[in-house]
């Protein structure tokens, strides 16, 4: 039987591991939080790796298992995790597929900044409420805002690790919402009024990610968009060309469920 490794890092991560977990094959999933682990259905012939992996925890893996492939689902932002992928799979002779999220244009009349220091430039010489849809992890970097205390307001997920993470940063409770998207439009538009925004930052986190709802919620509100770009991507497939891919290699036929 077959060994492939997914990190699924996205949703179309846990969606390849889902079409995957369906087939004669083993699978080992590998996702950074428990509750990543949540979001995926147990299945007999699916394992599991929970926990952020450094480059050598995921040679060790990869060279332990003996995996005839890797997927590489993790995040268009996480460019440091995809060059750890790459560099443990060279070290132990594996072939890696990276999976890529397809991008949104941004609308005409977004402001499109380069990084989170850019959009924090940017934000600096503006007034008003801002609504941070852009994660935890680079929340910090906003504390360099005048006022960011009392501007910003943070929607990040609903985890222990993310609320220390706004604490770390000294952003009142009555600023943080804690919740897991996917949000529709309407309920993006709902968040940007009811903290009276005057922007709305986002990274490009394309269809799957819901840019969309965000760019045209924005524009309802009347709140600015700002658009953090993303980092240099490594080549890869579409979602389609992976599961193309991984059939050709290992003579599966992969059905798209339908909901």
């Amino acid at each position: 039987m077959y060994k492939l490794c997914v990190f699924a890092g996205t949703t179309e991560g846990r969606e390849l591991v889902a079409l995957l977990a369906g087939q004669p094959v083993a699978v080992t999933a590998c996702v950074a939080t428990e509750y990543g682990e949540t979001l995926l259905e147990p299945r007999e012939n699916l394992a599991i790796s929970t926990g952020r992996l450094t480059e050598d925890e995921m040679a060790a893996l990869l060279g332990r298992e003996g995996f005839d492939c890797v997927v590489d689902a993790t995040h268009p932002y996480a460019a440091q995790v995809t060059e750890n992928i790459a560099a443990a799979c060279r070290t132990v002779g594996v072939d890696c597929l990276r999976l890529l999220r397809g991008s949104d244009a941004a609308p005409e009349d977004a402001v499109c900044v380069p990084d989170i220091p850019g959009a924090v430039a940017y934000l600096a010489k503006t007034e008003g409420n801002i609504l941070l849809t852009t994660g935890s992890k680079e929340l910090a970097q906003y504390t360099a805002l005048p006022d960011f205390a009392r501007r910003v307001y943070a929607r990040v997920l609903p985890m222990d690790a993310s609320l220390a993470a706004c604490r770390a940063a000294g952003l009142p409770p009555d600023r943080i919402i804690a919740m897991q998207g996917p949000f529709s439009q309407e309920m993006n538009t709902a968040m940007l009024r009811s903290v009276s925004a005057g922007y709305l930052v986002t990274k490009d986190t394309g269809g799957a990610g819901g840019f969309g709802g965000k760019a045209a919620a924005a524009r309802e509100a009347g709140a600015v968009l700002v658009v953090v770009g993303r980092p240099p991507q490594r080549e890869g497939l579409d979602f389609a060309g992976v599961t193309e891919e991984l059939c050709r290699r290992f003579g599966l036929r992969l059905r798209p469920q339908v909901a």
